[in-house]
């Protein structure tokens, strides 16, 4: 069964760092796009990084700097590097990935908070 299965979130002060992991399964991600989404507790969700499959990379103006996208498609996996977090990162994380055929699969979403 194809699915990406998410891992690293959690509880880290302002200034920490965290990283995500999302493994993909039953599919190669080589060819896939992929991505990074969150979503705060009454808000839209809201893409944060995006790598093509070719390697261009795009980041949310309030992560650039302090987030980077990845992957290890030996491993098939992705993930999202974030540093000197903060408050307003608080959210619930899903990564992503399309194919060319517009093929796409949702991660479960890992909780990360940040304290002040």
């Amino acid at each position: 069964q194809e699915q990406l299965v998410e891992s690293g979130g959690g509880l880290v002060q302002a200034g920490g760092s965290l990283r995500l992991s999302c493994t993909a399964y039953g599919f190669s991600l080589d060819d896939y796009a992929i991505g990074w989404f969150r979503q705060a507790p009454g808000k839209g969700r809201e893409g944060v990084a995006y790598s093509s499959s070719s390697g261009s990379t795009y980041y949310e103006a309030s992560v650039k700097g302090r987030f980077t996208i990845s992957r290890d498609n030996a491993k098939n996996m992705l993930y999202l590097q974030m540093n000197s977090l903060n408050p307003d990162d608080s959210a619930v994380y899903y990564c992503y990935a399309v194919g060319a055929a517009s093929d796409e699969y949702w991660g479960q979403g890992t909780q990360v908070t940040v304290s002040s």
